[in-house]
């Protein structure tokens, strides 16, 4: 039996992706380069990679289930040669987690090839899936970045150019997508116009990338240069940029989760430091703070941060309480309830000598189902420590996500329907506290655009349908 990562109670975002067209005179190998990029993204999918590259308008590609080091070798990195790649790790919210499913998806039509990797997740591809398949279209994955490929081929078969095609497609989309695409010797990046998932563009020398987070382009020694904006539409042809407004209006969303979360801390998303937002929120929480302890310590990894910054502004000891065991799998094969329960004190184990005899302070980024956060509290009673009191750097859950998001249906999330004490017991903490509402745009101050927190109000940015054919009506701006 496959035991999903959400069942550790942790949240997950879909994908990440990567694109580069290199200068032909910098002697830079597209693939290798998308190869280190895919390492640094890997922290954004686990279960499946992939890259295709462009040569003379014609594509190669090579993908698999696994992980970047395990899909990849020298033999096969040297057999994808082009002037063009792009690359893609997965994390499957929508589809198995199939080979097939794997990415970038790759087509031929008409004019040529085309390959299209994507992070986020649709709203309206059941719809858009049974309106190409009533049309005879028949699909290889069971992922709605496919339906996206179709729409794009479908488009460019009545228009000049793909960039046009790319514009006409977007009309039909409906939630996030963040694209990276090889036509012919163009290299697109399309961000959609709520701009729910990040897409940044960079540059080494005359060469230019485009990645889901800057951290890729430090991996490979580019430089940032912006964000794509929500809505835009980038293509690079022969060392040429140039930029088309897809005219859709819509509220800008960006996943707030990516600076609670997902991101890495050396990343910059759209203007803030990941790592000062989760300091940012630690300081929020701080200044709450009504019990006395004697130690501050984060959950690993992306609770560390807030952690630090909750220990700076209180003023109470930081301390590591936790120690990680970093050659964990994401995925495990649990064959029993029992080894399930144990897998916790497998990737987690609490440091007697830093907690015996301690009131302890834990912060951790989120609570999901809260079924990881208790066996952790247990895991810090049992080496000694004297008091638990919980911080949490994110509000709390109440709403489920449509937007690329592995958050699980309301009923399933601990905060749906229970009081903070409530909660509280459960846990078996000694106190428990969340950021407010308030708080989170102060953590991520500097935004250049808005944020999506429906997670936790439930205001949507886009119409969702809540599976059971009512929709909730979000504020887009164009409608």
């Amino acid at each position: 039996m496959v035991f999903k990562k959400h069942c550790l109670d942790k949240l997950h975002e879909e994908c990440g992706v990567f694109g580069i067209a290199a200068a032909p005179d910098e002697g830079i190998d597209p693939a290798a380069e998308t190869y280190i990029a895919l390492f640094a993204l890997q922290h954004r999918g686990q279960e499946s990679c992939g890259i295709a590259v462009s040569s003379n308008d014609k594509i190669m590609f090579h993908k698999d289930t696994g992980l970047v080091p395990d899909v990849f070798n020298e033999k096969i990195l040297s057999e994808l040669k082009g002037e063009i790649a792009i690359g893609h790790v997965r994390y499957s919210t929508t589809g198995s987690m199939k080979r097939v499913n794997s990415q970038p998806i790759v087509m031929s039509h008409i004019y040529g090839d085309i390959a299209v990797a994507h992070n986020g997740n649709l709203v309206n591809s059941k719809e858009l899936r049974y309106e190409f398949e009533k049309n005879g279209c028949i699909f290889h994955t069971t992922n709605d970045s496919e339906i996206i490929a179709y729409m794009i081929v479908r488009e460019r078969l009545s228009t000049d150019s793909i960039e046009q095609a790319i514009k006409n497609a977007m009309k039909h989309l409906s939630g996030a997508y963040s694209l990276v695409i090889i036509s012919g010797k163009k290299l697109i990046a399309v961000r959609d116009p709520n701009g729910f998932r990040p897409l940044c563009m960079g540059r080494t020398g005359k060469t230019v990338v485009f990645a889901s987070e800057s951290c890729a382009f430090d991996a490979i020694g580019a430089e940032f240069i912006r964000d794509i904006e929500p809505g835009e539409i980038v293509t690079v042809e022969d060392g040429r940029i140039t930029s088309l407004d897809s005219g859709i209006r819509a509220r800008e969303a960006l996943c707030v989760f990516e600076f609670v979360y997902f991101a890495r801390p050396d990343s910059i998303i759209d203007g803030v430091s990941v790592e000062l937002a989760r300091q940012a929120a630690g300081r929020c929480l701080a200044r709450r703070n009504k019990v006395e302890a004697d130690i501050v310590i984060g959950v690993p990894d992306s609770g560390i941060s807030a952690a630090m910054g909750f220990a700076k502004e209180s003023g109470i000891p930081y301390g590591v309480g936790l120690i990680k065991n970093r050659y964990i799998g994401r995925t495990f094969i649990q064959p029993s309830q029992g080894q399930r329960q144990r897998a916790v004190k497998i990737k987690l184990n609490a440091l007697a000598s830093a907690v015996r005899g301690k009131r302890v302070i834990m912060v951790d980024d989120s609570i999901v189902r809260g079924t990881t956060c208790a066996r952790i509290v247990n895991l810090l009673r049992e080496a000694g420590a004297v008091e638990v009191h919980m911080r949490v750097s994110s509000p709390p859950f109440m709403h489920p996500c449509y937007f690329g998001t592995d958050v699980p249906d309301r009923i399933m999330l601990m905060a749906h329907n229970r009081s903070f004490e409530e909660i509280r017991e459960i846990l078996g903490v000694d106190s428990l506290d969340y950021l407010t509402l308030e708080d989170l745009p102060e953590t991520v101050e500097g935004l250049k655009c808005g944020f999506c927190n429906a997670c936790f109000t439930g205001d949507y940015a886009v119409k969702v349908s809540d599976g059971l054919n009512k929709d909730i009506l979000g504020g887009c701006a164009d409608e």
